[in-house]
């Protein structure tokens, strides 16, 4: 009896690890990110005050914040619920603005996505910044990525746009690489 138990044992202990190909979240504790980010300066700090929270308020509130961010590079992400690449890649965002977070600004773009949809997104993988609502793409375009998802934008300190990734990160060290090359 006890030899067919076994097979089946193991049968049930793999099957029961592959429920997802969906990446887990790699989201560091609050209180890790909370350490990790202590010090931060005022603006990236209040951006760490807001975070996972969806904001509206659309271009003119993003571009506000772009302003208020001048003298740090920023990291736009843009991305939504339903996007499969976007789910793929947000764990590498979680990390790196932490790692990042007391000099570079990391703000989200939340595109064409039901807001309870996108709440639920953000619990599953929490960050350090916000993300504005943008069901119109108004601030797609500000950002000059409008139309495909998921997309991340590089600005310099002066607020200029340096870098448009269209397309996910297929691993965290090209993030890293690109935030190195683009976010000085």
């Amino acid at each position: 009896m006890r030899r067919r138990l076994l097979p089946l044992a193991v049968c049930a202990v793999l099957v029961g690890g592959c429920e997802s190909d969906e990446p887990q979240s790699m989201a560091p504790t609050r209180a890790v990110s909370q350490k990790a980010l202590e010090g931060a300066p005022a603006p990236l700090a209040a951006l760490h005050d807001q975070g996972s929270e969806l904001l509206k308020g659309g271009a003119v509130a993003f571009e506000q914040r772009l302003e208020r961010l001048e003298g740090y590079p920023v990291v736009v992400n843009k991305w939504a619920s339903w996007c499969g690449p976007c789910r793929l890649e947000f764990p590498f965002f979680q990390s790196q603005a932490v790692k990042h977070g007391k000099r570079v600004a990391f703000l989200g773009v939340d595109g064409v996505d039901p807001e309870a949809e996108a709440e639920e997104f953000l619990a599953e993988y929490p960050v350090t910044f916000p993300s504005y609502v943008d069901p119109d793409e108004k601030v797609a375009s500000v950002i000059e990525a409008a139309g495909a998802y998921p997309q991340t934008v590089f600005y310099d300190p002066r607020g200029e746009i340096v870098h448009v990734r269209a397309g996910p990160y297929s691993d965290e060290q090209d993030l890293a690489e690109d935030i190195e090359r683009y976010a000085r």
